[in-house]
């Protein structure tokens, strides 16, 4: 036996023999109280027996014996001889140990043996006068006034005497019976329930022990349980996030140049085609059925967790070749796995940091490793080491990401709407929804401070949600200062090629009770290269049920113009850097020209962003350009200030276009 078993059998050796005697104390209590309690009650009913025996000898032998008068005038000599013979026979027999008669004063007027002649009045005597039967448990000559030493213990009892006719109260009976009969009948009374109160209590505490016992190891086990699931995931049974970032701190506390440890992060690339298809079952038995396999080829002292919904975390330690193990675990990954008869192969992304030479801070190191992970997913490279330079994110953009995530919860994001115009008519038709963050510290944010970072994660969707759904929310309170009006919500390319995007979307004009036709939905040139398939697709489910689709930043892209007719595009919105400088630009006014007359011939409306000033504006007007947006018309504003816009500063700027 090792000696950590030893060591625990002692422990629970000690345990247990605390319980035991833990589990005797209050048996051992209850035992106490309870003979106790016998005792007292058998005293009590010993006095009682004594009442009533004394009650009877009263009734049956004495009160026979008087006359009826009154005991204050002296016994007569008939009385007298009669008293002692009955006392004298009772004394003999054993009945009683003493037998005196009072009058109604307390004066002893009769004496079975000569004793309490002239004694005080004494109060048992006096209350029995009156009709109270007194008795008391106590010793022959205890008595102020008794002679000799202590006797025998008694039952001492003071009666009331009736006798006359009518009958009528004499005198008082005081008696004084032996406790030895009674004791013995009490004692064998107590020996029975001191016999059952003994097995009654070994039997509790045997019980108890028992239930202590049991208990104890229902708890031990269930603390197992609980330490178990806090720090485990309940689908794969491998360690989860909080406990992979303490082994991750612990690796990463010990790591040297010459013994360095690899922290990774793995994204599985097509699981959420598998849960939108095949259902969650089937993606949880993938997750099972991947999660066994990575946590197999583990080494004794590496760790593999995972660490959300289709990601997990890698802990090796000592990898001196950490791209060519991640590389294996690539490998291993892109392995078709069965599931319910199907067999299917994910692939994964795998960005990874090495300490101590990436730095030792367990925070960012997972941070980068992240970071890493997005750049191998972007760039299909498979397994990336995060460096620096291969992206924009600094230790600062890296903490912005975390606090975006709970921005959004805290209400820190506001919504600033840009008007667009109808350039043919003056009319105010639209807005653009753009997101600011009101930082804490940092005061308000533009969106490219933190939109490219989020598009870098899942946070991205969280983000597209609230932007959408508050865009909605407000659309509906701008009806009363500015009915039938669009908004436009941009898309990135992560959202659009999500299968879940355009149910999203009709949940959001649902829930907001807005029409689809007053929904605009801008994606980038980019947003359709990146996945044309799932792009098409995704703008077709919204073209059909009515929502408006704006290619934005076009001119800047490299979309194919052979792919525009097959899309259901519906507006064409010139890239700004075209637009702001085509008056001084004749390379840029060509092209904001050439755009134009795509999109006409195409039957698609023409949008011109970044219009600055009135000739801009004009010079769009002539081209026959369709909507105008742009700081001279009005900069984004949040949606207060639109209405103090609409009601002050519309009419002249429909009145510079229109002129």
């Amino acid at each position: 036996m090792s000696r950590t078993a030893v060591a625990g059998s002692r422990s629970n050796m000690k345990r247990v023999a605390g319980y035991a005697v833990m589990s005797a104390i209050p048996v051992l209590v209850l035992g106490v109280a309870l003979s106790a309690s016998y005792r007292r009650e058998a005293r009590q009913r010993g006095v009682a027996e004594g009442r009533s025996e004394a009650q009877l000898v009263a009734r049956t032998a004495i009160e026979p014996l008087l006359s009826g008068h009154r005991l204050s005038d002296h016994l007569t000599a008939a009385e007298t001889a009669a008293l002692s013979r009955t006392a004298d026979r009772a004394v003999a027999d054993g009945d009683i140990a003493r037998l005196r008669v009072r009058d109604l004063n307390g004066e002893v007027v009769f004496s079975g043996d000569g004793s309490g002649r002239g004694e005080d009045l004494d109060d048992e005597a006096l209350e029995a006068a009156h009709g109270e039967s007194v008795a008391e448990l106590t010793h022959l000559n205890t008595d102020a006034n008794d002679q000799g030493a202590e006797g025998v213990q008694v039952v001492e009892v003071y009666e009331q005497l009736r006798a006359g006719n009518p009958v009528r109260p004499v005198g008082v009976l005081e008696l004084y019976l032996p406790y030895a009969p009674i004791a013995h009948d009490v004692a064998a009374g107590l020996h029975n329930l001191y016999l059952y109160l003994t097995v009654g209590l070994a039997l509790l505490y045997a019980l108890l022990l028992v239930l202590s016992f049991s208990v104890s190891r229902g708890l031990r086990r269930q603390v197992r349980v609980n330490e178990f699931l806090a720090n485990h995931d309940p689908l794969t049974d491998l360690p989860n996030r909080s406990l992979f970032l303490r082994r991750a701190q612990q690796a990463v506390d010990a790591a040297t140049p010459a013994r360095p440890v690899t922290i990774a992060i793995v994204d599985l690339d097509r699981f959420k085609e598998v849960n939108d298809t095949l259902g969650h079952q089937s993606g949880d038995q993938l997750l099972g059925a991947l999660a066994e396999r990575l946590a197999s080829r583990m080494r004794p002292g590496d760790t593999v967790a995972r660490i959300g919904g289709d990601e997990f975390g890698l802990i090796l330690s000592g990898a001196t070749d950490p791209m060519s193990a991640l590389m294996r675990v690539h490998d291993l990954l892109e392995g078709e796995v069965e599931v319910r008869g199907l067999s299917l192969s994910i692939g994964a992304s795998i960005g990874f940091v090495v300490a101590p030479e990436d730095g030792t801070n367990i925070d960012e190191l997972v941070q980068q490793a992240d970071v890493a992970m997005y750049v191998a997913k972007a760039s299909h490279d498979g397994v990336v080491h995060y460096v620096p330079a291969h992206d924009h994110y600094d230790a600062a953009n890296l903490a912005l990401v975390g606090e975006l995530r709970r921005a959004i919860d805290a209400g820190e994001l506001v919504l600033h709407f840009q008007p667009k115009i109808d350039l043919a008519t003056g009319r105010f038709e639209a807005v653009e929804a753009l997101v600011r963050w009101q930082h804490p510290a940092h005061g308000m944010l533009p969106p490219d401070r933190f939109i490219p970072l989020a598009e870098q994660t899942d946070l991205i969707e969280k983000l597209t949600d609230w932007v959408l759904d508050s865009a909605l929310g407000a659309l509906r309170e701008m009806d009363a200062i500015a009915p039938g009006i669009a908004v436009a919500v941009n898309v990135s390319a992560r959202s659009l090629s999500r299968s879940d995007f355009t149910g999203r979307v009709l949940e959001a004009l649902a829930r907001r009770d807005v029409p689809a036709a007053r929904l605009i939905i801008e994606i980038t040139e980019t947003a359709l290269l990146t996945d044309p398939v799932k792009a098409a697709r995704a703008l077709t489910e919204l073209d059909r049920s009515g929502v408006t689709i704006t290619i934005d930043d076009f001119g800047q892209g490299q979309t194919s113009l052979g792919h525009l007719p097959e899309l259901p595009i519906h507006e064409l919105k010139i890239d700004k850097h075209f637009v702001t400088d085509m008056l001084d630009n004749p390379s840029h006014a060509a092209i904001v020209r050439s755009v134009i007359d795509l999109g006409h011939n195409l039957s698609m409306r023409v949008v011109a962003e970044g219009v600055e000033t009135d000739e801009t504006l004009y010079a769009l007007r002539q081209s026959g350009c369709d909507v105008a947006q742009g700081y001279v018309i009005a900069r984004p504003m949040p949606s207060d200030a639109l209405e103090t816009w609409i009601n002050t500063g519309y009419a002249p700027t429909r009145a510079s276009i229109t002129s």
